[in-house]
């Protein structure tokens, strides 16, 4: 039997690695994001010159176990809201959305790695995340991202969208999380009380 290999060299990063025009400032595409209405930025803009790839990638922070994860260190008073399983944290400085907020395992997981007891969790507790965002009145979506390029314990972004803001809707919304002027201190720590008071009403800790 011959096994068609197309799909896995097509899928080769050394394929892809050899086309990029490394050392160079790629041109600005016509239909890329500097193209939608809702990229943030306008006038001169031009693409940085391209890096050369760095292989092995650099270690990401936690790699080395939940001994050398600052997550994991973290007493439960820092975080928003907390249960047996997962915990809730915000950034500890204010945003310019109305709420962004952190999901993570309490235990020192990927999303590779995530136990199946975790993971069937994972999609209601975003689901409650969610609502508690919602709860506070004037958001009109609630955008779910995940990176994790700086640190290996599992953490997912939910950042809030406020209603009727079309201009921030999409993929742009976390550029315009930094764009925008961030709310005052008292805004954003009484935004993060209701945040925990709304997860802890289903069960868990409220820690703010």
């Amino acid at each position: 039997m011959i096994t068609d290999t197309s799909a896995g060299d097509a899928a080769d990063p050394g394929r892809f690695l050899a086309r990029l025009p490394i050392g160079e400032r790629p041109p600005l595409r016509a239909d890329g994001a500097q193209s939608w209405d809702i990229f943030p930025y306008e006038g001169d803009i031009r693409i940085k010159v391209l890096d050369a790839p760095e292989l092995p990638e650099p270690p990401r922070h936690g790699e080395d176990g939940p001994d050398a994860c600052g997550q994991c260190a973290r007493p439960d008073e820092d975080f928003l809201w907390t249960d047996a399983h997962w915990r809730l944290s915000a950034p500890n400085a204010s945003s310019g959305l109305p709420a962004v907020v952190l999901l993570q395992p309490r235990a020192h997981h990927d999303l590779l790695d995530l136990p199946s007891e975790r993971a069937v969790e994972l999609g209601p507790m975003l689901q409650r995340v969610e609502a508690a965002l919602m709860s506070l009145g004037g958001i009109a979506r609630v955008h779910v991202n995940k990176w994790g390029d700086g640190a290996t314990h599992l953490h997912l972004w939910l950042m809030a969208r406020p209603a009727g803001m079309m201009q921030l809707r999409g993929s742009t919304l976390a550029l315009w999380m930094d764009a925008l002027p961030p709310a005052p201190a008292e805004e954003w720590a009484d935004t993060s009380r209701r945040i925990a008071a709304a997860m802890a009403a289903d069960g868990g800790t409220a820690h703010v």
